[in-house]
């Protein structure tokens, strides 16, 4: 599966790249039992999970090979597997198989007919191989993220120079936006006393409002984008990030919101505006920071693509917030 796969290979069936020298145990065998059949047959490619199937061939589990390696030699396969195994449909093209591995970071994938049969298995040796000719001869070598990172690469380039594909993986998440949108004008109107209030002078600062939480938003989601290069996100990394942003998002939104409030207080003449602007502004970045960081990392720890989905949310989310603390600032004071 090399990385100079042209448009037409991308969509070409998986199964015309998958092999079929895997290794493949049964449920009821030992752990005694399967090194002796390793040993006594072993397969004639390499060897990175273990498959188990049942007699018909249908996938039933995995084992890795430090788990088989480590279980006592009494142990039954079925107590050392894997079940629920994540498998490629064999209707998927090559360019779905690139999906699995950037979604999952797994080594390699079990091809499956519609029965669940095991019909083959496509790893990414052919990409780590590619790598190394490419890299520098007195360099360090390619490590596993390098490989990921280009599978991702090949990935995003033939997604976007598709562009029925583009819009079907964007679309979706633009509803947010028109959600959003619909949610802003409603709450427009339960305010609508606070708009009004002193010739709707409230709604002249709705836009610098939307627009610092908006860019606040769009600054965390890049970040933690960018940090997805360096290390891949846990849920404690997720919770030690969200303190530290959030803490620079209140240190933004108090800057930011006095520097606003102070303006719109001297240019309307009222004292009440500019507790109303620097709440608002205050509350709604510092909710836009926690959001924008929080979602790109929920969608990568739920396997879902956050370069594509974490903008839209994430700018609907600060939409709403924004908006709530400033509306609600707005009633309480006047």
């Amino acid at each position: 599966m090399p990385l100079h796969l042209t448009e037409a290979q991308l969509n070409e069936p998986v199964t015309v790249y998958a092999r079929n020298d895997y290794a493949t145990l049964y449920p009821e065998w030992t752990v005694s039992e399967a090194l002796a059949h390793m040993r006594q047959h072993p397969p004639p490619g390499r060897i990175i999970y273990f498959y188990v199937v049942d007699d018909a061939m249908r996938l039933v589990g995995v084992v890795p090979t430090r788990r088989l390696l480590l279980a006592t030699l009494e142990t039954p396969i079925r107590d050392v597997m894997i079940e629920g195994v994540i498998a490629i449909p064999a209707s998927a093209t090559l360019l779905d198989a690139c999906e699995f591995f950037t979604m999952h970071r797994l080594l390699a994938f079990p091809v499956v007919d519609q029965l669940r049969r095991l019909i083959g298995v496509i790893d990414i040796e052919a990409y780590a191989e590619e790598l190394a000719e490419t890299s520098d001869p007195g360099g360090p070598p390619p490590t596993r993220d390098d490989v990921f990172q280009l599978i991702g690469v090949r990935l995003t380039r033939a997604q976007q120079a598709r562009p029925l594909v583009a819009f079907r993986g964007r679309f979706p998440w633009l509803l947010c936006n028109v959600a959003g949108g619909t949610l802003a004008a409603i709450l427009a109107e339960i305010y609508q006393v606070e708009l009004n209030w002193q010739h709707a002078v409230l709604a002249l600062f709705i836009p610098v409002v939307l627009a610092l939480a908006e860019s606040v938003a769009i600054q965390s989601v890049t970040l933690a984008l960018e940090a997805f290069r360096e290390a891949q996100p846990s849920w404690r990394d997720l919770f030690a990030r969200l303190r530290s942003e959030a803490a620079t998002g209140l240190m933004l939104g108090l800057a930011t919101g006095l520097l606003v409030g102070a303006i719109a207080a001297g240019w309307q003449g009222l004292a009440k505006l500019f507790l109303i602007v620097l709440g608002g502004i205050g509350i709604g970045v510092t909710c836009a920071a926690i959001v924008g960081l929080a979602v790109p990392h929920l969608l990568h720890l739920m396997k879902r693509d956050p370069q594509v989905a974490a903008g839209p949310i994430a700018l609907t989310c600060a939409d709403i917030a924004a908006l709530l603390a400033y509306f609600n600032l707005a009633r309480l004071l006047t």
